[in-house]
């Protein structure tokens, strides 16, 4: 339920959260309530060694917040070790047995005095780390040193970069892997597709969460860290680091609402701005000027601050190196990186593989931004546009963004595509010089987005005409969504927006949609397949590989 300030209930909850962390001796912290359209978030600052006392006390406080206010009795008798909501006296008795149990004073000295020497700290249910990489030690919570034990003199951070946004992600992490790499740095980086340290995949899967990021920070042989940091692991989890060199956000796109009490652009701006709490003072916040949200939202924060752009002259940048700051964009068909008060021929845009001629302009936005967050990991300007130069020219540097094959006088692009915006850049792209050929679309969607999000996208693939559109579901992403569901959503859309009714077909499979474009296409003709599942899109290479075979061996 969503409550606004000086709800009774509220201050209820406030008043008991405070009282009972008094008398269990923790510090003052924060306390939040923060209202939204599909309720309240309750929270509070509370002992990293004493985190599910903490659960306790929070539903303990709501409990007895309603009780009082509404009369209504909470469930009596509750369950062995659950404080009562109606005697406060014999729920402080419970908290404090549970909070005692749970404490660790040794992880309490471990944590102070690591954050003390400025070193980097993971911690999670079984193990504590402290440094990283190259030189990190782990502890299982059962194990922990004295603090005398501990080798301090060999704990180091190492550069790492945490990368979100909406869309750019996973592209951005994977330049930032490469430059780190061409520096000399052994490179651990997790993002969607998985976990890789020296260029090796390690594990496949969606490892843009904390977990991800703990699997790569505690390996041995990395020497640098770039890690995707998606907007679910930080509402569900927070951040696996406490320090970071850079953060780089790509932008914010209206993406995932109603989850997490997100609701809007807003709201996921600042979701996403929560990497820069990694940030000390000296480190630096990359964000994209040409993002309104982020041109308003992203400033007045803790740390430094690097801006880019698609157009180097950009207000907000030519300000921003007139004041000593840090920015990248285009100028006169050039991409140039402002670093230390320097300016930096990166090289020109057209001639970056990776713009796609200059026409993917959300790459080369990916391109500045990348290139502004290398040069702050410490990354040689030379080095960075050394790698610009190259990155992009093999389908295996970017797997499942804008891949091309051309055979048989067909074009096909496959790419994650997964919102409005990111479908819009694509077919751009694929569309630019395309001439007489008809244009062929597979659509689909993440059961999890609401039906105007489906909808939306739905707009955005027939404003470019397709002569097929194949609707499908998304094998892994079905998310509560019935069989068939979004499709039908889209299918209404389109029809509403007046794509001829024999022009779009449902095969729900993913990878069978896709042949059924390939075997309608014939030359000329641009296919657009934008693929979510990991499977599929390994499938859907092999089969155009081969087909791209097929072609040149005749």
């Amino acid at each position: 339920m969503a409550m606004a300030a000086g709800d009774p209930r509220l201050e209820g909850w406030w008043s008991a959260v405070e009282g009972m962390r008094r008398h269990l001796g923790w510090p003052a912290g924060p306390i939040v309530a923060r209202s939204h359209a599909s309720g309240t978030a309750l929270a509070f600052a509370a002992p990293e060694d004493q985190l599910y006392a903490a659960t306790e006390v929070n539903e303990w406080a709501w409990q007895r917040a309603l009780e009082q206010t509404s009369g209504a009795l909470y469930p009596r008798p509750l369950a062995p070790a659950h404080p009562a909501v109606w005697d406060e006296a014999a729920a402080a008795a419970t908290l404090l047995a549970l909070a005692a149990a749970e404490a660790n004073p040794g992880l309490m000295v471990l944590l102070r005095e690591g954050r003390r020497l400025g070193l980097p700290v993971l911690l999670d249910d079984a193990t504590l780390t402290l440094g990283a990489g190259v030189r990190h030690r782990s502890w299982t919570m059962a194990a922990l040193p004295t603090v005398e034990a501990v080798p301090w003199k060999g704990l180091r951070g190492i550069p790492i970069a945490l990368v979100t946004g909406s869309n750019g992600k996973t592209t951005s992490v994977r330049l930032l892997a490469a430059m780190a790499a061409a520096q000399g740095w052994t490179t651990g980086h997790t993002c969607t597709d998985g976990i890789h340290v020296g260029g090796e995949l390690l594990e496949a899967g969606d490892y843009s969460g904390p977990g991800g990021a703990r699997a790569v920070l505690r390996n041995a042989r990395v020497e640098a860290a770039i890690l995707e940091t998606a907007r679910g692991g930080i509402l569900r989890r927070g951040l696996a680091v406490d320090r970071a060199a850079v953060a780089l956000v790509t932008n914010v796109t209206p993406d995932h609402f109603g989850e997490y009490g997100i609701h809007s652009v807003e709201e996921l701006a600042d979701a996403k701005l929560v990497v820069a709490r990694a940030l000390g003072p000296e480190g630096l916040l990359v964000l994209n000027a040409d993002d309104a949200m982020l041109a308003t939202r992203g400033t007045g924060l803790a740390c430094g601050l690097g801006w880019f752009a698609l157009d180097d002259g950009h207000p907000r940048l030519a300000a921003h190196r007139t004041s000593g700051g840090a920015t990248c964009g285009a100028r006169l068909g050039r991409l140039r990186l402002h670093w230390q008060g320097v300016d930096h021929d990166l090289g020109a845009v057209a001639a970056l593989p990776l713009s796609a001629g200059g026409t993917a302009a959300y790459n080369v936005s990916n391109l500045a931004g990348a290139a502004l967050a290398a040069a702050g990991l410490g990354i040689d300007p030379l080095v960075i546009g050394a790698v610009l130069a190259t990155f992009g020219s093999l389908r295996s540097d970017n797997p499942g963004r804008l891949e091309r094959w051309q055979f048989g006088g067909i074009t096909v692009f496959m790419d994650y595509a997964h919102n409005p915006e990111g479908l819009e850049g694509l077919l751009k792209v694929a569309t630019a010089g395309r001439g007489t050929g008809r244009l062929g679309l597979l659509l689909g969607q993440a059961g999890n987005r609401g039906d105007a999000a489906i909808q939306e996208l739905a707009g955005s693939a027939a404003r470019f005409q397709p002569d097929l559109v194949v609707l499908k579901d998304l094998e892994g992403f079905m998310r509560g969504r019935a069989p068939g569901e979004v499709p039908s959503i889209l299918r209404a859309e389109l029809l509403r927006l007046g794509q001829p009714v024999d022009s779009m077909r449902t095969v729900l499979p993913e990878a069978e949609g896709a042949r059924e474009l390939l075997e309608w296409a014939r030359p000329g003709d641009t296919v657009v397949l934008p693929v979510h599942g990991p499977a599929a899109r390994v499938r859907l290479e092999a089969d155009l590989d081969a087909r791209a075979e097929r072609v040149a061996e005749t």
